[in-house]
């Protein structure tokens, strides 16, 4: 094994990895946001940045991550690699004046983000630290303390240099665009286990999705839940609630987030209502959530909770709940059954297939409720195996968490083989130096492509490994699993776009539009809006103009419809502002349409059937084929329409042009207008190719050669003209 050699890292410490080296390069010349899976030696690339950076820009290091058993573990680490003896650990049980002390001597501080936030507040300077690592970086949004952390180091630093890293940051590109705001990232690192210079260091990992039948009598009992849930969407509805019973419950959530706002904005009594029923819905959906995917013994475990609660001080919903005659039917149908989830079963049939396939086995089963947890150690320890729970430190009611120690002398024993068994809840996924296994068990799917991501780098490290994930037929365990792989798929290629974009400097952060030189045409009716001064205060060249069509262009090709909530549903009842024809009009000057729906409530904003809204979406998006973007509100927009006319202006160096239907285009321009329509050829390509070969029959007949003497012209778009004008009409269908 051939090991890193550097003055700051311990020889024979740190195995030589290309992947990782390169990556590291790679950070110490921007700040960086890095992505790379569970298992693949994120710590060890940002230790080598750390060691870097002391020896060439000297100053200190701020190493940051999210609990303090993460914390204990990379000072640790650090230690045990860097050739400096000065690495301080630091948490909120230490007191504030010994932590500033401890400062001063300090070259590597490593800390959870709550201690440097509330030290920042009372004086501590970012000044000298020449590098901060954020590890899980993707918790960089809303008011976590890495972002107000970013944004001290930014100002303060006289050598700033940021890292972030992360084994997943979501799917969803707004929260990947925030996180890499949040922490000033310049440039995007991403490896998966599929890379050819990460591959040599992947085992192989099998993937078994094993679907188990739910019985009959736990059917009965769901049915009669989904009885309960039925009437109380029913009374919903009579309060003049539009409401989809196959609303996740995610989507409840916004929902009732929504009606309290109008609750507190109105005070009519209507909308408090609606807030307890939405909260007797969230209870009984949570209650069927753990009858389809946990245990009885959960589902036993949570009504007795909410028994409680009715009888105490608890919430009016318990109460309603409790007090409802189908409920407490449910309720006793659930204790008298004696029948369990066959979850339970087939996952003690799966670690004893593991064990006599190989006794020295180390096995993780991961649940999502610490009521399943300490049900499945309980079966494992009667059927005789070594298991023990591995859970957070957080105290619940009847429910004690894990003590830092406790969690610390758990995960020994597991790596010393004491114990070969760890059950643990989400606290296990995340960070964490758990030994690899063999086999990691998901008791139930997670819909959370960054949980999965995590749960499956707990395997497949040096050796060969199993992944087991365990289905209810016909329940959210299968939307669930579907839903985290898709999103999983749609991390990796949003990542590669991001990254791809950035090395063209697209993707920028919106104080960068202050130097752009953007120009977009606006209606001069849309004077009033304030997406104008939006656009005018980001430094947008704002183009006032009576358009004909659209009510803003962003390229020659680009021209957007922007309606609120308020004027879209009008425009679908009010034929005098009758969308459609807009629209066509708009498809008929721009061979890129966009409509843009600003607003929120659009389903409750009105009394129009949600069936009609839905209507008038499907027809604009497939029978007129123009795509519909959703804002939250008017800066929402205008960040919108700055990030299309920049990726339309700079990046793919298209000029900005009005069109109207009323206007009738020179033989020169027609030219320039066919050209410029072909993929990827915009109005300054199609003009070098008019000066070029200055006619298109020329164009047509040229050889990718010749294509490619042009400027601009690469090998892409002149073998993609060449395809266009070569295959025939009748074939066209069959090739990509």
């Amino acid at each position: 094994m051939e090991y890193i050699s550097h003055p700051l890292i311990k020889p024979k410490t740190v195995e030589r990895r290309g992947y990782q080296l390169s990556l590291a390069a790679s950070a110490l010349m921007r700040n960086t946001l890095i992505v790379l899976p569970t298992g693949l030696g994120k710590t060890v690339v940002a230790l080598l940045v750390i060691a870097s950076r002391l020896l060439n820009e000297g100053g200190k290091v701020l190493f940051l991550a999210p609990t303090k058993p993460l914390v204990e573990q990379h000072a640790n680490f650090l230690r045990k690699t860097l050739n400096i003896e000065e690495i301080i650990a630091l948490s909120g049980e230490i007191p504030p004046e010994k932590r500033f002390e401890m400062y001063k001597g300090a070259k590597v501080v490593v800390s959870t983000p709550q201690v440097i936030e509330n030290d920042i507040i009372s004086g501590l300077s970012l000044k000298d630290y020449t590098l901060v690592v954020f590890d899980e970086a993707h918790r960089a949004v809303g008011n976590y303390s890495y972002v107000f952390i970013a944004k001290t180091y930014m100002k303060e630093a006289e050598k700033p240099l940021i890292l972030g890293i992360t084994a997943s940051p979501g799917s969803d590109v707004e929260r990947i665009k925030e996180v890499m705001e949040n922490l000033y990232i310049e440039e995007v690192e991403v490896r998966t286990e599929y890379d050819r210079d990460v591959r040599p260091y992947v085992s192989e990992r099998k993937i078994e999705w094993i679907k188990v039948e739910m019985p009959e009598e736990i059917k009965i009992i769901k049915e009669t839940f989904e009885k309960v849930l039925e009437i109380r969407f029913n009374r919903l509805k009579k309060l003049g609630f539009e409401i989809d019973e196959n609303m996740s419950k995610k989507e409840l959530l916004s929902m009732q987030e929504v009606i309290q706002a109008q609750a507190i904005e109105t005070g009519d009594q209507s909308y408090y209502e609606a807030l307890s029923i939405l909260a007797e819905i969230l209870k009984v959906h949570h209650a069927i959530e753990l009858l389809e995917t946990q245990s009885i013994e959960s589902v036993k475990r949570y009504l007795k909770r909410l028994l409680n609660e009715a009888k105490g001080r608890g919430s009016k919903a318990s109460k309603s709940l409790i007090e409802d005659p189908l409920f407490r039917e449910a309720v006793v149908r659930t204790i008298k059954t004696n029948v369990d989830h066959p979850k339970l079963k087939k996952l003690l049939e799966v670690v004893k297939e593991q064990f006599e396939k190989n006794e020295d086995s180390r096995i993780i089963v991961f649940a999502n409720f610490r009521d399943t947890v300490e049900r499945i150690v309980k079966e494992l320890k009667i059927a005789g195996f070594k298991a023990e729970k591995f859970i957070g430190q957080a105290n619940r009611e009847n429910d004690r968490g894990m003590k830092q120690k406790d969690q610390i002398e758990t995960l020994e024993r597991f790596r010393r083989g004491e114990l070969k068994i760890l059950v643990s809840t989400s606290v296990g996924e995340e960070g964490l130096d758990i030994p690899s296994t063999d086999l990691v068990i998901f008791y139930e799917a997670i819909p959370s492509e960054i949980r999965a991501i995590q749960r499956k780098g707990r395997t497949g490290r040096g050796k060969e490994g199993r992944i087991v994930v365990l289905i209810t037929k016909e329940t959210r365990d299968e939307t669930y699993y579907y839903s985290s792989l898709r999103k999983e798929r749609t991390m990796y290629e949003m990542l590669y776009k991001l990254k791809e974009m950035m090395s063209k400097r697209e993707y920028e952060t919106l104080d960068r539009y202050m130097e752009s030189g953007i120009v977009i045409y606006v209606d001069s009716r849309e004077m009033k809006s304030g997406v104008v001064r939006k656009l005018y205060e980001s430094g947008v060249v704002v183009k006032i103009e009576n358009l004909e069509v659209a009510d803003y262009v962003l390229s020659d090709r680009v021209g957007v419809e922007r309606k609120s909530v308020d004027d879209f549903l009008e425009s679908i009842i009010d034929r005098k502002r009758d969308i459609f024809n807009q629209l066509i009009n708009l498809k008929k000057n721009y061979s890129r349409p966009l409509l843009i729906i600003e607003g929120d409530n659009l389903y409750t904003k009105r009394r129009i059937h949600p069936s009609a809204i839905r209507g008038a979406l499907a027809s604009i998006a497939i029978d007129l084929g123009i795509p519909i973007i959703f804002t939250k509100d008017q800066d929402e927009t205008a960040e919108m329409l700055m990030t299309i006319a920049r990726r339309e202006q700079e990046y793919r160096e298209r000029e900005i042009t009005l069109h109207s239907e009323k206007t009738k285009r020179t033989l020169k321009e027609e030219m320039e207008y066919v050209v410029s329509a072909m993929s990827d050829v915009g109005t300054v390509i199609a003009r070098n190719l008019l000066k070029e070969f200055q006619t298109i029959e020329r164009i047509a007949t040229a050889s990718v050669e010749e294509l490619m003497k042009v400027p601009k012209v690469g090998k892409k778009i002149a073998e993609r003209i060449r395809k266009l004008m070569t295959t025939p009409y009748d074939e066209a269908d069959r090739i990509d």
